[in-house]
């Protein structure tokens, strides 16, 4: 009589762990005197209130000497981003010094090192850049949803409600009301821009470079326009 044995299931898997690119932003750190920071974070928060509430951010201390950099209070920097509802993820450019730091304080550490040589290799491997890949939305963008078209541009042929978000790395063409906010050239094109047959945004933003709704002039609104960068401000204009 043949023995037949039983063997425990294995569970199923509980988490995967995989290698992603996300848009995040870069807080470039200038100075060490956190005084002066704060209060320009500050009037910048005020700027924008709604746009920084849980807001993701990769610290770079590329700019900051090393003597500066071993006397940095990074526990001090952590505590006054949290409390205005920034969250530090990361942090590159740092020192083995502040390095060390950052990560006591459980900020975790992303080497430039590390890095650019992948990225370099994956450019030589890839052969010559890839066609951009444009993205055509059909339907409304609707309050809640994200739509980030990456490499290229982003046309909607409908209506971005309030509440929804449209990203692009490139252009943003929108054949319908611009309602909720637009961020065009996420990854730092200056030359992007945004174009819209109704214009009652709540943000436009391009190559990081932003203005609020509540400062859109009335004239700016409700009729044909497209958005660009000039220096460092930004300019609606008729279309």
């Amino acid at each position: 009589m043949a023995l037949i044995q039983h063997f425990p299931k294995e569970p199923p898997p509980a988490f995967e762990l995989k290698g992603r690119m996300m848009t995040l932003s870069v807080l470039r750190v200038l100075t060490s005197d956190l005084d002066a920071f704060s209060e320009q974070l500050d009037a910048k928060i005020a700027a924008a209130p709604d746009l920084f509430q849980n807001f993701p951010v990769l610290l770079d201390f590329e700019s900051l000497s090393s003597g500066a950099q071993s006397a940095f209070d990074i526990a001090e920097l952590d505590r006054l981003l949290r409390e205005r509802s920034f969250v530090p993820v990361g942090l590159r450019g740092a020192g083995d010094v502040l390095a060390g730091i950052a990560a006591g304080v459980g900020i975790g550490v992303i080497s430039a090192s590390a890095v650019e040589p992948s990225r370099r290799k994956a450019a030589k491997d890839a052969g010559p850049p890839a066609r951009a890949a444009n993205l055509l939305i059909k339907e409304p963008v609707r309050s809640g949803q994200q739509v980030y078209a990456k490499d290229g541009d982003l046309v909607v042929l409908a209506t971005v409600s309030p509440g929804a978000e449209v990203l692009a790395d490139g252009n943003i063409h929108i054949y319908g009301a611009l309602r909720g906010r637009a961020l065009a050239g996420v990854k730092g094109n200056a030359e992007a821009r945004i174009f819209c047959r109704s214009l009652d945004a709540e943000l436009i933003s391009i190559a990081g470079h932003y203005r609020v709704s509540e400062k859109i002039q009335e004239s700016e609104r409700t009729h044909p326009v497209q958005v660009f960068l000039s220096g460092d401000s930004l300019v609606i204009e008729n279309l």
